[in-house]
């Protein structure tokens, strides 16, 4: 089914609340409209996980996640996964793997997020993180231990590790209690 019209509502550089009339006499239907965006499973030589901890200003609160962010027009996921993992940890990767998108949600979001995975990623000495951001590392065993007890609590993020697990690239051990 499409919709038999569909306007723009109102537009900021970062998303579009879109109005959709799916029936005619029906009010419209509300969605967003955002760009897609990558986040990367970025593991070093020493089998530790790349995390980031930042402020967000949507929550209120800091958070710890993935090293993430959006697709840059004419970019490609991998090329976005290591721009942003660059950016934001000063960190590099000699190769980064798209594992496929997935819909964020699908009852008010228009968009996907990528999950990209870094193997034999390294600190590269002239780069600092972006402003704003801490970098852990954290072995799979903190970040199974994390994930459990709501310390690592970006949804989109735990679902990216899972996609990560399930192609074979990272093993979450289950938590010891």
């Amino acid at each position: 089914m499409k919709p038999l019209k569909t306007e723009v509502e109102f537009a900021t550089p970062w998303f579009q609340i879109l109005a959709k009339t799916m029936r005619q006499g029906e009010a419209p239907y509300y969605s967003l409209k955002l760009p897609d965006y990558a986040a990367v499973v970025a593991v070093t030589e020493d089998q530790q996980v790349l995390i980031v901890r930042q402020y967000r200003p949507a929550i209120e609160r800091y958070t710890l996640e993935l090293p993430s962010g959006l697709i840059d027009p004419g970019e490609t996921p991998t090329e976005a996964a290591s721009r942003e993992l660059l950016e934001e940890t000063g960190y590099a990767a000699p190769a980064v793997e798209d594992l496929g998108p997935a819909v964020p949600d699908t009852g008010r979001l228009g968009n996907r997020i990528h999950t990209c995975f870094a193997t034999g990623v390294r600190r590269i000495p002239e780069r600092t993180p972006e402003e704003g951001i801490e970098v852990m590392t954290w072995s799979l065993d903190e970040l199974s231990r994390a994930i459990t007890d709501g310390t690592f609590d970006h949804s989109l993020h735990i679902a990216s590790l899972l996609i990560a697990m399930l192609h074979g690239r990272v093993r979450l051990p289950l938590p010891r209690t």
